[in-house]
């Protein structure tokens, strides 16, 4: 057993919105993808997909999305991105799940999962917001920070090793200044921080390695060429 992650799909196979627009790296990256992912993945593996999972507006208009995504080969823990306007309450999404028979998707949000003693949880996060706001960012932020904290305690509950976090934005700005989010996770030692949102000319500017102990990690699809990367192998 191993986890792997792979955010960013941008999934629109019931729309039209094709990601090729945006260069051709992205023609065909849903076929380029799901053969590289079922090379590496098995069934007894986990993939945690941080956010940014589909285009689709309502969660049923995402039908084709999550079909794709239920045929891949691994157990999948989805989170929230910014552009999910399809993400509703856990119970409408679990029945989702459950009417379809998408028997291989779980949600991430406000839980914690755990794997051979290590613990997967997460938030979406949110643009870190400058020491002076006041306004929408800043009170969305403070919320993010609140739902860490309870992803974190479902975590802790489990007795784990080891705990990873998943976030869809990067938990601290583009000029590598410490944020709340990263003081919160030294508070309960998470030893990785997944994230994506970031795509093209911005990956030059994430902030990866390692951060007051924790390690921190891109997984958005294009920057990892469209192929899921191992980020700790249980067994």
């Amino acid at each position: 057993m191993a986890i792997f992650a792979i955010s960013d799909l941008h999934l629109s196979l019931g729309g039209d919105k094709p990601m090729d627009v945006f260069g051709s790296k992205w023609e065909d990256y849903t076929e380029k993808m799901k053969t590289r992912w079922n090379s590496i993945i098995t069934d007894n593996d986990i993939v945690v997909i941080p956010g940014d999972i589909s285009w689709a507006t309502y969660i049923d208009d995402a039908v084709y999305d999550f079909e794709y995504i239920n045929s891949l080969k691994g157990r999948k823990l989805i989170l929230k991105g910014n552009h999910d306007y399809w993400w509703t309450t856990q119970n409408k999404m679990r029945l989702f799940l459950e009417r379809n028979d998408f028997d291989t998707i779980e949600i991430l949000q406000n839980t914690a999962y755990l794997y051979n003693g290590t613990a997967i949880c997460g938030t979406r996060g949110w643009t870190i917001p400058s020491a002076e706001s006041k306004g929408e960012d800043r009170k969305i932020f403070e919320r993010e920070k609140q739902r860490l904290i309870l992803s974190l305690e479902s975590a802790k509950a489990l007795n784990p090793n080891e705990i990873i976090v998943a976030m869809h934005y990067p938990p601290i700005d583009k000029n590598n200044i410490n944020s709340d989010f990263l003081n919160i996770m030294n508070e309960y030692k998470v030893s990785e921080c997944i994230f994506g949102h970031l795509h093209a000319a911005a990956h030059a500017h994430a902030p990866v390695g390692t951060y007051d102990n924790i390690k921190l990690r891109l997984v958005s699809c294009d920057y990892l060429n469209f192929t899921p990367i191992l980020i700790n192998r249980l067994s």
